[in-house]
């Protein structure tokens, strides 16, 4: 028998020992942590969000949150774990009337991802984003090349990411950032700036290297051929359970084309 690192030293590894008892009630512990640790309307953790809509879920364990009286979540959000969330360069500051973060309903943000607001961001609704995302209002200063950078007032500049876009991992969107509608966002790219309707940025900075044209279509034209849509037979009850199969070629259609 070959062993390595992972393997038990007591030869009890998958066999119902002490260890596979305490790994078992470690791992239900931390999915019971993981259901009532997460934040909704319901149960909002003591955080007075200015509003989260209804099926709305922030999951546990949740980043850094704080100004949440200035940050409105739409409705049906799913926040990934270890996501921050500020509104405000400090905590218990009064920032005035008006939510300075903004996310709209349906709005994808991943694992890691940091939305840091000292001025307005806006995100509109059905934004998908990868995880380690990092979006902010503000920037560093170096005007005075004698005050360490950190010590100097910081710029800051509204940012707006429009509808149905999709941001990927990594992205970095700065102060200033106007993304239009339905802008795909390449993993790693570094966005200032407008970025027009229907455009794919990439690269740091970022620039357009895709197009949407109502007559050309896209410019360059793509390289793969359109995904299969999904048969209109299908419900969604089937597509959940497409979700929790392997790929075994097993058809859950009802003959709608099995494997989607």
């Amino acid at each position: 028998m070959k062993w390595n690192v992972f393997s038990s030293p007591d030869g009890q590894a998958g066999r119902g020992g002490r260890g596979g008892l305490a790994h078992r009630a470690v791992q239900a512990g931390w999915r019971w942590m993981q259901r009532r640790g997460a934040v909704t309307a319901e149960q909002t953790g003591g955080h007075p969000f200015r509003a989260i809509g209804h099926g709305t879920r922030l999951a546990f364990p949740q980043g850094t949150l704080f100004g949440e009286p200035w940050i409105r979540l739409g409705a049906h959000c799913i926040i990934g774990e270890q996501v921050t969330l500020t509104a405000g360069m400090m905590p218990d500051l009064d920032l005035g009337p008006d939510p300075i973060l903004t996310i709209g309903d349906g709005v994808v943000i991943g694992r890691g991802s940091h939305v840091i607001a000292d001025t307005t961001v806006t995100v509109g609704r059905d934004v998908y984003m990868g995880p380690y995302v990092y979006i902010t209002s503000t920037n560093h200063s170096y005007d005075d090349p004698e005050q360490p950078v950190g010590k100097q007032w910081p710029r800051m500049e509204p940012v707006e990411i429009g509808p149905g876009c999709w941001i990927g991992t990594n992205a970095v969107i700065l102060p200033g950032a106007r993304i239009g509608r339905n802008v795909v966002v390449a993993a790693g790219a570094v966005v200032r700036g407008e970025i027009p309707d229907h455009a794919v940025v990439a690269g740091a900075p970022a620039r357009v290297v895709r197009t949407w044209d109502k007559e050309a279509g896209w410019q360059p034209p793509l390289r793969t051929p359109a995904p299969r849509p999904i048969p209109a037979d299908v419900t969604p009850e089937q597509l959940l359970a497409l979700a929790d199969l392997e790929d075994t070629g097993t058809d859950v259609t009802g003959g709608a084309g099995g494997g989607l």
